[in-house]
């Protein structure tokens, strides 16, 4: 990953500079109710900090997807009152993300004080990188800091249109994620593995296209497993699976080869007739052993086993994606077993161990070892365009930017 400007590269004093800082709000509520704070704690470090150094700090961001209509029940103001409890510093919110309203509202703000701009998708702009509102949004500020690696693969005007018109740095937790990211896939060290699950297949092609060609161990678990035993003559029974696919998935198998990467599919399985919590018709069987009438739901003890054995061979691994029906009692186990395992190898210090994407954190979550895996990114989209290789605008952006 190439060189990019973080606060340190900021002048230390700040006093009354104002600093447009991209964060990611996006988060779910129930009312006026945040219930998922994540993404506002991952900002605390870098607001705090500005303020901390005299800026005037305006957080930018989007909420929903309001079409570039304004919508009241999409705006940043009830996200005002959560900040300013998280932060324990009075924050006020200004009316437009640009333009004079915004304007004159920021010339009353004092060094140190937070601000929270208006939905950046009330302008219909944002999302085609419109250069007429990048320069409006810039022109509220002497510089740009971009914290929302979640929105680092999107091109709009707030997150890659207005490094072009302002002195552009990395805040500190999209400095930890590209650091992250860099020492995963980037230049990690050998052998690496990757965990690769989820339901479908057909989202996660580009990225175990691309993983083949960077890892020595790819693991793959979910739904998507059943697509590969399917291309592998193996008789699923009702379980969900891609039929389509399987050709797609042989041909994964010919890159793997190629490139000397070994994949791995559970050669036992966790069976039930039906997705419910604890059913009585659920039985480990052998991957060959699956009745029509049954769907597979988890990876079996046997196969937990041996994956544990090649994480322990490992010194890096990727994450995204859960190994079995996780929501679902018992079919947490196998997923809940290999996180414990890559958790212990971490904190013994044998492996780096970098996940992401919102099933991942829950499963994470569940497993209670969130805080024990290197590096946890909570971003979805970005962290699978990531895993496939591609530059994001958000990144190469601040790459670009930083020297001017």
């Amino acid at each position: 990953m190439s060189d990019f400007k973080t606060l340190d590269d900021l002048p230390e004093d700040l006093t009354g500079k104002k600093v447009l800082v991209r964060v990611d709000l996006n988060v779910p509520m129930n009312g006026a109710k945040v219930t998922d704070d994540t993404r506002l704690r991952a900002m605390l470090p870098t607001v705090l900090e500005l303020s901390d150094r005299g800026a005037i700090v305006l957080l930018l961001s989007h909420f929903g997807r309001p079409k570039g209509e304004k919508r009241p029940d999409m705006s940043t103001a009830q996200l005002v009152l959560p900040i300013h409890r998280l932060a324990g510093r009075s924050v006020r919110f200004i009316e437009d993300c640009c333009g004079p309203e915004a304007e004159r509202a920021i010339a009353t703000m004092l060094p140190g004080n937070i601000g929270v701009l208006e939905n950046t998708r009330f302008h219909p702009g944002e999302e085609k990188s419109d250069p007429q509102l990048a320069r409006a949004m810039a022109a509220l500020a002497d510089y740009y800091v971009d914290d929302a690696f979640s929105a680092a693969h999107r091109a709009h005007a707030s997150t890659e249109g207005v490094t072009h018109y302002l002195p552009s740095f990395a805040g500190r937790a999209m400095e930890a994620e590209l650091n992250a990211l860099e020492r995963a896939l980037g230049n990690p060290e050998r052998p690496v593995a990757a965990v690769v699950g989820g339901a479908k297949v057909s989202t996660k092609l580009a990225a175990l296209g691309h993983l083949v060609t960077k890892v020595d161990h790819l693991i793959i678990g979910g739904g998507m497993a059943n697509t590969f035993l399917a291309a592998r003559g193996v008789d699923v029974g009702k379980s969900l699976c891609e039929h389509e696919l399987t050709g797609e998935a042989n041909d994964i198998f010919d890159r793997a080869e190629q490139a000397g990467c070994t994949v791995h599919l559970p050669y036992d399985v966790v069976v039930a007739k039906a997705l419910e919590p604890n059913p009585p018709s659920l039985r480990i069987c052998n991957v060959h052993e699956v009745r029509p009438d049954e769907m597979i739901l988890d990876i079996g003890p046997a196969a937990v086993e041996a994956l544990a054995d090649v994480l322990k061979t490992c010194r890096t691994l990727v994450w995204n994606g859960p190994l079995g029906a996780f929501e679902v009692p018992p079919f947490e186990a196998a997923t809940v077993a290999l996180a414990r395992t890559a958790a212990a190898l971490t904190k013994e210090g044998s492996l780096v161990s970098v996940a992401g994407g919102g099933d991942t954190v829950a499963a994470l979550n569940l497993a209670g070892v969130t805080q024990d895996f290197t590096f946890v990114s909570t971003a979805g989209g970005a962290f699978l365009e990531w895993m496939e290789g591609r530059v994001l605008p958000g990144v190469a952006a601040l790459d670009q930017r930083g020297d001017r």
